[in-house]
């Protein structure tokens, strides 16, 4: 490994402390360097807040060593005016030697810019150092831009016999307990960790979840639910002022007042197209589709997802609803006391 890619690495590291706070924005670290000593370091924070730039920037102790130092940053410094000022202008102004980028800024309103701002005011500029790694970073960023929709997680639960739960008619009734304490806490990570979390209706009447981070640390997603006809009950948990929630209906109005933010779409034409529409317009860059088989399905067939997360028990349920059928082999897979999780990427 080069010394651009040992800095950069670090970048990678500092990047993801912002796993939580930054959405919808990108994970972004940067190193400052003078003769081969890291004199400042810094990343994107929270959304809204300065970005990995000027952190890394302001603390620096001496600035007169910028002059001659090395920034490292693992995506292009922004060149427009939004919640904060310009990257690139910052970086110029302080007269920074040589800039080291990991990739392209693929959002539109930088894509480029930022990098031209800079070789244009006579910076040496190197892009593409650890690039794949950059990209697998900011996956969920790269998606929103580039497909114009959320990075979509399909995560299910599922028996050695591959079921996904009893066979029930109503919420009285019992729900199979499939995951263990430590999968558990791996969903509210995932929660913590992306923008929306996803359930079809026969899910949100049966289990009523309430889709919250509560088994981590972070922020509880954007609930969505598809209720076609409004079916749900005015004491369900999603219909609940403890999280946000959007629902997506053919109706106007649940027969009772609710919290909910209703969203109205024409089932008959192509509603997954409406549906992520609606959230790319909301600026949210991912989303967890947590069932049911029906849901999951739906998306399969079509190709229409980016990672699946699939939870496999080791005990037998017998007679039970069917989990998804999938012939894919596993990308990865790791054991968490006897329940093995396997991870799929849709190349």
């Amino acid at each position: 490994m080069g010394i651009d890619e040992l800095y950069m690495g670090r970048c990678l590291q500092l990047a993801k402390n912002g796993v939580r706070d930054v959405a919808p924005n990108p994970m972004v670290g940067a190193v400052i360097v003078h003769n081969g000593e890291i004199i400042g370091e810094g990343y994107h924070c929270k959304c809204g807040q300065a970005h990995a730039e000027p952190n890394a920037i302001a603390s620096v102790k001496d600035e007169h060593l910028l002059e001659q130092s090395t920034l490292y940053v693992s995506l292009e410094p922004c060149s427009h005016y939004g919640k904060t000022p310009p990257c690139a202008e910052l970086i110029i102004k302080k007269r920074i030697l040589r800039v080291v980028i990991g990739m392209k800024d693929p959002n539109p309103q930088v894509a480029g810019r930022g990098i031209q701002m800079l070789r244009e005011a006579g910076i040496e500029v190197t892009v593409g150092v650890l690039e794949q790694q950059c990209r697998q970073l900011n996956k969920r960023f790269i998606c929103y831009h580039e497909k114009k929709r959320p990075y979509i997680i399909l995560k299910w639960a599922q028996t050695a016999d591959f079921k996904i739960d009893a066979c029930r008619q109503s919420s009285a009734e019992s729900v199979a307990v499939i995951s263990n304490t430590i999968t558990k806490q791996l969903v509210h990570q995932m929660r913590a960790e992306n923008m929306a979390i996803m359930v079809g209706t026969r899910t949100a009447l049966l289990d009523n979840p309430s889709l919250r981070t509560t088994r981590w640390s972070g922020n509880n997603p954007l609930r969505v639910v598809i209720d076609k006809q409004l079916r749900l009950p005015a004491d369900s948990k999603l219909l609940q002022p403890i999280a946000p929630t959007l629902v997506f209906t053919e109706k106007t109005a649940y027969p009772f007042e609710t919290s909910a933010e209703l969203c109205q779409i024409d089932f008959a034409g192509n509603a997954w197209q409406q549906m992520l529409d609606e959230l790319f317009r909301r600026k949210i860059h991912s989303l967890i589709v947590e069932g049911g088989t029906c849901l999951l399905n739906s998306l399969l067939q079509i190709g229409l997802w980016d990672e699946m997360h699939v939870e496999t028990s080791p005990r037998n349920l017998g007679d039970g609803v069917e989990a998804p059928r999938i012939s894919l082999l596993p990308d990865k897979e790791e054991f968490y006391d006897g329940h093995a999780v396997r991870y799929y990427y849709n190349k």
